[in-house]
């Protein structure tokens, strides 16, 4: 089996998981990284067992590195990505994978002409639960699917979500990815949303979305940081899809640790596992073996356009047709 090098753009937290997901994964190796603050990025690098990089530029130069992981915050993942892609390095890139529909476009254009692979971090979907929720709606074991819902309800301190985007880029961007894969196309959009005390973060804490799929589908999409959910059978995370025939639910609550991870209160310990299953994912499936991802770059700009479209319902309070 050919060793696949592997270089980190950025070194925040989430490279904690790739890096642990890269580190127990058969003919994988962590080469080296580069962070924007050289201090944090030895640490980083010791962690993990790898190299540092004095630029961008030197990673993209090392030959042993076959693909890159661009864990940078959200504005600066267009400008790596053509990077990566013009020195030829398959790429994944974490999500929200850009800001705006044309610098997806970009990034998709440079992936062609390049004719290397891009995998954007969509990776509720290569949870086995998930995995399975698809393969029953396609062999019609569900029957047609009349509704989708997904609900997110994990509170995060002021000072950890002025961090962060609103919850429409930062959470609605997984309900929108996991709804294309399991429900279909999105036709109209509709959402609101609130700001549950603005002193230290302005951006919206509660948002919901009523969304009509191409073929029919209703889907209903939710995200809060601004509680918990502890009520009996809690929608801390949950996905349900059901259909004529039948049903299936994914919960983040399935696997709990009691210990604190991150901004959660508790480790769910499906998020991590997630995140490692998406990395082995683009490194054994999209990198070793050619494989076209379970969600593209496509499939981010179709991501991208519900969620400027949640945006716009919510500026001017109107359905937006997509």
């Amino acid at each position: 089996m050919n060793t696949i090098g592997i270089g980190f753009i950025g070194a925040g937290d989430i490279a904690n998981l790739h890096a642990e997901a890269i580190n127990d994964l058969e003919g994988a190796e962590l080469i080296g990284l580069w962070n924007r603050t050289p201090e944090k990025g030895k640490v980083k690098a010791e962690q993990f067992g790898c190299k540092t990089y004095d630029s961008v530029d030197s990673l993209l130069a090392d030959p042993n590195i076959d693909a890159v992981f661009v864990l940078t915050n959200m504005e600066t993942h267009c400008e790596y990505t053509i990077k990566a892609a013009e020195a030829g390095k398959h790429i994944l890139v974490e999500k929200p994978a850009a800001s705006s529909i044309a610098e997806l476009e970009q990034m998709q254009t440079a992936i062609e002409k390049a004719g290397v692979k891009c995998m954007p971090v969509h990776n509720y979907i290569y949870e086995p639960g998930i995995e399975r929720a698809k393969a029953m709606i396609e062999d019609g074991k569900l029957g047609n699917i009349v509704q989708f819902y997904m609900m997110y309800n994990i509170h995060h301190a002021d000072e950890i979500r002025a961090r962060y985007p609103g919850v429409i880029r930062q959470i609605l961007t997984h309900h929108s990815y996991t709804m294309l894969y399991l429900a279909g196309e999105p036709k109209t959009v509709s959402c609101i949303m609130n700001t549950v005390d603005d002193t230290i973060a302005p951006q919206e804490n509660v948002a919901m979305a009523n969304i009509q799929m191409k073929n029919g589908t209703l889907s209903h999409l939710c995200a809060s940081f601004a509680n918990d959910d502890h009520a009996g059978d809690p929608w801390t995370c949950i996905i349900k899809v059901i259909g004529t025939k039948g049903s299936t639910r994914y919960s983040y609550r399935d696997f709990v640790i009691n210990d604190r991870n991150g901004a959660h209160s508790q480790t769910y310990q499906n998020y991590p596992e997630s995140i490692k299953n998406t990395a082995t994912h683009f490194i054994d499936q999209v990198v070793r073996k050619d494989e076209q991802p379970l969600s593209s770059l496509h499939d981010a700009i179709t991501c991208q356009k519900i969620i400027e479209a949640c945006e716009l319902s919510v500026k001017n309070g109107i359905h937006v047709q997509l």
